[in-house]
């Protein structure tokens, strides 16, 4: 923790050094309009479509339950400048469905951390018929833009396991995420069996995702193979995204 305290002092120094020499910071804007900074600004967007079957969609949400009280994620989280984040948990479905399931938190510390996954893992569960991606999108950049927060890092983190098949079209989600400055990384599903008496579409979701839902400066895609890998994935691509890293920065296959 002093180590980490340290280069957070030392990061600080060095961004109020580089304000002075070019101008009013973004951080000092920040302050004046009364937003807290943080490192990232992030929007879990979690499918509960019915392709999703009843019983992965709630293996989705024990994943992330995982995965946000890990001491990988909170090490990442108390390894930023400011060590600390804010992130909301939102189910979606169809164009009009996008509940939160925990909203808006700031997490720094492990207690933090452990009482936001209760949260989420405390919500009624409620389900959708239709896969709208792009509204739900549309939602988290609308999210990013509301709430009482600024990051230089603003991501929506997409998980979901068949192409969307209603809502506000991609292109037009990608215009508002992209001019809100909103990076949104993938994380699509890609078993194979059946979910709720739906097939799931015969694509390739892992291309899908990458050519048709990603957006923005270093945007990534982070494949689950089976339902039973999703909570190392997510694992993964939490700590890439609240470490500000890529997929190829961590030993490819281990959890970080």
């Amino acid at each position: 923790m002093k180590v980490f305290g340290l280069a957070r002092t030392v990061a600080a120094a060095a961004v109020f050094c580089l304000s002075a020499l070019t101008g009013p910071s973004v951080m000092a804007q920040s302050v004046a309009s009364g937003l807290t900074e943080v490192d990232v600004e992030l929007v879990l967007a979690v499918d509960i479509s019915y392709s999703v079957d009843e019983e992965e969609a709630r293996r989705q949400r024990a994943g992330y339950v995982d995965a946000l009280a890990s001491q990988e994620v909170i090490r990442a989280i108390e390894g930023g400048m400011l060590g600390r984040i804010a992130v909301t948990y939102v189910e979606w479905a169809d164009a009009g469905v996008q509940r939160t399931a925990a909203d808006w938190t700031v997490i720094a510390s492990e207690e933090d951390a452990r009482a936001f996954a209760a949260t989420v893992a405390a919500a009624p569960f409620e389900r959708g018929q239709y896969t709208a991606i792009g509204a739900a999108i549309a939602d988290g950049v609308r999210r990013i833009e509301s709430n009482a927060y600024f990051a230089n890092r603003r991501i929506i983190d997409i998980s979901g396991d068949g192409p969307q098949n209603q809502g506000l079209a991609l292109t037009l989600a990608h215009e508002m995420a992209n001019e809100a400055q909103v990076v949104v990384n993938g994380l699509p599903i890609l078993a194979r069996d059946r979910g709720n008496g739906v097939l799931r579409a015969e694509i390739d979701l892992d291309r899908y995702f990458q050519d048709r839902v990603i957006t923005g400066p270093g945007a990534f895609v982070l494949p689950a193979q089976t339902t039973e890998e999703f909570r190392e994935a997510i694992l993964r691509k939490l700590v890439i995204e609240i470490a500000g890293l890529q997929p190829g920065d961590l030993d490819r296959g281990r959890a970080p």
